[in-house]
């Protein structure tokens, strides 16, 4: 059970009326440059959120969504603008190609190459933060767990909220979630970010860490939620954990769009901190 609000079908509902709505608003009060290719294919694109605005050297929030590498897209993904956008913050949604069209290895990369062309194309950039829900959590850790070396730049990414995330994906394997995903053994541990620390170290150590869980999410979500902070903790890395009451997997993303959430000021205030001490 993944709510204690409402039923299964229900709160999923309310969760894409939620996204959806706050995404609207979000393209009524933002300059927004829509559909931005990262990439040739025709499911890599990126929606801008800008500041009417923008400061000279802009902080740069970057959205992955959720949905179990199998729903969602860029389209219910700029809900959490309006609060940052009002602040001088972009925010950029990212898509990437949900499962079946895509694997688990073609999404990582997507997502990956998707930052790094953010930054190519935006030199006045004072930071890089990413914010990711779900298996959007999973394929932000991904990215800070990138070898860079692969690629023309090295993202500045000064912090990272990671959101009711999943970072082991090896219990998936025999489960529903991982029929259109088709992933192998193999392929769960090339992307489970719990087994990636040393990565993470190597190219993120920099960044900061905000772990996130939501009270009523469920054991396993909550128990890998745990095991990743610790395992991020015991590796000297910049982390903290985030246990966010009276919320479930779903409101605990939804209400980012509200300027006096918990999450939004734990976001804002990272953002300012890192802003004035890595300038």
């Amino acid at each position: 059970m993944w709510s204690h609000r409402m039923g299964k079908d229900e709160v999923i509902t309310a969760h894409v009326t939620a996204l959806s709505e706050g995404t609207k608003k979000a393209g009524s009060v933002a300059q927004t440059l829509l559909n931005v290719p990262y990439g040739e294919g025709d499911g890599e694109k990126l929606d801008i959120y800008l500041p009417v605005c923008p400061p000279q050297d802009l902080a740069l929030v970057i959205y992955i969504h959720g949905g179990y590498w199998q729903f969602f897209s860029k389209e219910e993904s700029g809900f959490m603008a309006p609060p940052l956008v009002s602040r001088g913050i972009a925010v950029v949604a990212v898509d990437y190609d949900i499962a079946p069209k895509g694997s688990m290895d073609v999404m990582v990369s997507q997502v990956r190459r998707s930052v790094a062309s953010i930054v190519q194309q935006y030199s006045h950039i004072s930071g890089v933060y990413l914010c990711g829900h779900s298996a959007g959590g999973q394929l932000a850790a991904m990215v800070l767990s990138t070898d860079w070396s692969q690629y023309k730049v090295t993202p500045n990414i000064k912090g990272a909220v990671l959101v009711s995330g999943i970072y082991d994906l090896l219990p998936i394997i025999s489960t529903y979630v991982n029929d259109p995903l088709k992933m192998t053994e193999e392929d769960a541990v090339r992307s489970s970010p719990v087994l990636l620390v040393p990565m993470l170290k190597r190219w993120s150590a920099g960044c900061e860490v905000v772990v996130v869980v939501a009270e009523h999410d469920s054991p396993e979500f909550r128990r890998q939620s745990r095991e990743y902070f610790q395992a991020l903790e015991c590796a000297g890395l910049k982390v903290s954990f985030e246990d966010v009451s009276n919320t479930d997997h779903f409101n605990v993303i939804e209400q980012l769009s509200d300027e006096d959430y918990h999450l939004t000021q734990v976001l804002l205030k990272m953002i300012r901190r890192t802003s004035v001490s890595h300038t």
